[in-house]
């Protein structure tokens, strides 16, 4: 009776007719915000169909002319003179060749980046297709054999694609898009440890990519020989490792190899660090918190079967993807290398250089946009991949601004994937077909983005 007697009252009825008129206004938001989205989605299904053909000409034709990192002049231009076709305004020569194309949508809302790395790799192509590479490129000081074996040619493509999808429906874009192109994801083909040449997104961040405007999210996709073509991966939180290399130098006594009592060996007590090392991933570091690698790639010493040289080099990297773990693992390492040099009698000096941080997905940011990346695969073309050891330096951008990362397979369907060339592999292909779903999901995730901001 109470509740009767009170909603009788004006002041009552008031309220409660505008709550209904409120959530009645909030519903109708709610609907029209999704009609408004499944349009644009209509719009970039018909807009990605009709680009699909010029996608796969760009494919081939940056494929055909590689070029090394901060040498990616010709892919650059090309680049440029597509976005400013478009009528974006566009900036050049950001960290040495990078391009970064600014959309403004007709409506106010978040900016959105994406990123396409130019750069190719030091590889002589062994992939029987007409446009395969005969480049060549200064590697390091040296004449070598250029060759797009980590698919970078179709990241430039499929985001040129997109910048040619989002363009043609700008006047309905609520927000801003900022194209980033990058150099040197591979790193320098001049690069030096500690020297003024670094990777890319490290030095397109230093220059402000990621301000005026400033972007609130960015996504970014890498093509992979370990999905089949066309599915797309993801994983939330860690995905792709930190790289770091370093350098061990041992310092023994020289002696004649038939008398070694009469030096200190340097390539036994290097050997003896080689195993040390190993023990910190399998008994000191917490297996349980994440994985992590630590290999010795090369060790140079002597010049003679019956001299023990006065020493050893070694140089190798570390691959981890926590902060803290990475840092204790350092100091380990440190502290192996010089324990076991100066049991022999020798001497060990260790160094570290931090290259990439870990790739990581911010997992509310990802959590939001899985339903469009899972929209866009359709029913069994998604996976949830697994941590990768291999490195990004998309990571740079993360620290900054939440991204997500993803993968686009490119391996023929019915290939074992497990077999199919990998990444970085002469024999690296690309079955093309698969492109166009990496149009579909930038797309996709600028746009659903936008309008889930609105609401």
């Amino acid at each position: 009776m109470a509740v009767r007697d009170s909603a009788s009252r004006p002041t009552t009825r008031f309220a409660l007719a505008t709550l209904a008129l409120a959530t009645g206004l909030l519903c109708n938001t709610a609907q029209a915000q999704t009609q408004g989205a499944e349009t644009l989605h209509a719009q970039i299904e018909t807009r990605a169909k009709a680009v699909e053909k010029q996608l796969i000409a760009w494919r081939r034709d940056i494929h055909q002319h590689p070029e090394l990192g901060n040498y990616e002049t010709r892919t650059a231009k090309l680049v440029a003179d597509q976005l400013r076709k478009l009528g974006m305004e566009v900036k050049t020569g950001v960290a040495k060749t990078g391009v970064v194309g600014v959309l403004k949508g007709g409506k106010p809302g978040p900016v959105v980046a994406l990123r396409a790395d130019m750069d190719a790799l030091p590889v002589k192509e062994r992939v029987d297709v007409p446009f395969a590479s005969k480049a060549k490129g200064q590697y390091l000081g040296k004449e070598v054999d250029v060759m797009h074996a980590c698919g970078h040619d179709t990241h430039v493509a499929i985001l040129m694609a997109t910048a040619e999808v989002l363009a043609g429906m700008k006047d309905q874009l609520p927000g801003t898009v900022k194209f980033i192109f990058q150099p040197a994801e591979e790193s320098p083909a001049d690069f030096e440890p500690n020297g003024s040449n670094t990777w890319g997104a490290k030095q397109m961040v230093s220059e402000g990519v990621l301000d005026n405007p400033k972007v609130d999210a960015i996504f970014g996709l890498h093509v992979s020989s370990g999905i089949e073509s066309g599915k797309l991966g993801w994983r939330s939180g860690p995905s792709m490792a930190a790289a770091d290399q370093f350098w061990i130098d041992v310092k023994g006594r020289q002696t004649h190899g038939a008398r070694p009592w009469g030096g200190i060996d340097p390539i036994v007590v290097a050997s003896q660090i080689v195993m040390g090392l190993q023990t910190i991933q399998s008994r000191q570091v917490n297996a349980m918190l994440e994985p992590s690698v630590i290999t010795v790639g090369t060790i140079h010493g002597g010049n003679r079967m019956n001299i023990v040289p006065e020493k050893v080099e070694m140089m190798g990297t570390v691959r981890t993807y926590d902060e803290g773990m990475k840092k204790d693992i350092h100091a380990r390492m440190k502290r192996t290398t010089e324990a076991i040099a100066t049991s022999a009698g020798a001497e060990a000096s260790f160094r570290v250089v931090e290259l990439y941080n870990a790739t990581i997905n911010q997992p509310a940011l990802t959590e939001k946009m899985a339903p469009t990346l899972q929209r866009v695969a359709g029913e069994g073309n998604w996976m949830i991949t697994p941590k990768a050891t291999a490195s990004e330096d998309f990571s740079f951008y993360q620290e900054k601004v939440p991204g997500l990362f993803f993968n686009l397979g490119v391996t023929p369907k019915g290939q074992d994937v497990t077999k199919a060339p990998s990444n970085h592999s002469p024999e690296f292909y690309v079955d093309e077909p698969a492109l166009i779903n990496g149009v579909r999901a930038l797309s996709s995730l600028t746009v659903d983005y936008m309008v889930m901001a609105q609401r």
